[in-house]
């Protein structure tokens, strides 16, 4: 891996102060003002790639999206005067928009399947925090069903978008709008439960990527690399799959878990049962995935394009199998 330029630093800082403007708004013209700082950090850091000639592409269909949502939000300052009730759902609509949640989705996979992994990690993750901590602040009885008209889009959109993919970023790509489903009902549901969820999702996926760009896999045909005497790769790229899809002894399952008991609680059983199906359905191209690094798997392709120190990888997904720390997240409810 090459080292990082003094301007990605840069960018990268500029980002992260962006997401910090918009946490800590007390006016949405301060929230806006840390979205266009959070989208004009991050346009750079997408063009700035070199190894993939679709990086331009990406740049500027991440960058026409952003801003029509950011023009969306400036324009319902002065829809305010005259529909007061409208001003909520479409500021909810038009950070649903910069989200990349269903139906406004169409932007997100090409988007991810232009970039490298590691920015497909920040778009997957850092991207979308500013956009959800808004959402948390627009909550109301109109947006309530926006919200969960979006949810169950996002379950079903998420679900049979990743069936037919071979192409490994595209099928993270409709996995983040599957496990967004999931984060929307948690914004409705309380602020902890969405962070717990989240923060999971972020770690658990971001072990997946990583793996996945140490051995530079981007199609189903390059599952292959994985060669036979790298089982300890092999493995943690199974259980972090399962992970993801939340079977019960990994990590992934906790945050799950919480929002389905607030299912039961609330008697929300017809979207609970979407989510569900949702989830059965994306377990399963988890598992395409999965499997096929092992089953492809033979001695003859035994070179890694990229020479990763197993250890590193190894230390970063053990989060996925520490169901003991169960205990110690439940604390963040209270």
């Amino acid at each position: 891996m090459s080292a990082l330029q003094p301007s990605q630093i840069l960018f990268f800082s500029t980002l992260l102060m962006g997401t910090a403007t918009t946490f800590s708004a007390t006016s949405w013209f301060t929230a806006w003002i840390g979205l266009e700082l959070n989208l004009l950090s991050f346009i750079p850091l997408l063009a700035a790639s070199k190894s993939n000639q679709y990086s331009s592409e990406s740049s500027l269909k991440y960058f026409l999206v952003q801003a029509l949502g950011s023009a969306l939000i400036l324009a319902s300052a002065p829809l305010s005067l005259y529909m007061q009730n409208s001003t909520t759902i479409i500021i909810t609509l038009a950070l649903l928009l910069k989200m990349g949640a269903a139906p406004f989705h169409f932007w997100f996979p090409p988007v991810v399947q232009g970039i490298t992994w590691p920015q497909c990690i920040m778009i997957s993750t850092i991207q979308k925090v500013a956009p959800m901590l808004l959402l948390t602040m627009v909550q109301s009885s109109p947006t309530s069903y926006v919200l969960m008209v979006a949810s169950v889009s996002c379950a079903i959109v998420g679900a049979m978008g990743g069936l037919n993919q071979t192409l490994t970023r595209k099928i993270l790509a409709y996995s983040s709008i599957n496990h967004m489903a999931w984060m929307l009902a948690a914004i409705m549901f309380n602020e902890q439960m969405w962070t717990i969820y989240f923060l999971t999702y972020a770690v658990v996926s971001s072990s997946v990527m990583l793996i996945l760009h140490s051995h530079q896999i981007f199609h189903f045909n390059q599952l292959s690399s994985f060669n036979m005497y790298s089982k300890s790769v092999t493995l943690v790229l199974f259980l972090s799959l399962l992970s993801m899809g939340g079977l019960p002894p990994l990590t992934g399952f906790f945050p799950k878990w919480l929002v389905i008991q607030q299912f039961i609680t609330s008697d929300s059983f017809i979207w609970l049962s979407v989510l569900l199906m949702s989830a059965l359905l994306t377990l399963f191209f988890y598992l395409r995935i999965a499997i096929s690094s092992m089953v492809f798997a033979y001695p003859k392709m035994k070179i890694s394009l990229i020479s990763t120190p197993s250890s590193i990888l190894l230390t970063v997904t053990l989060i996925n199998f520490s169901p003991i720390l169960y205990p110690f997240l439940g604390l963040f409810l209270y």
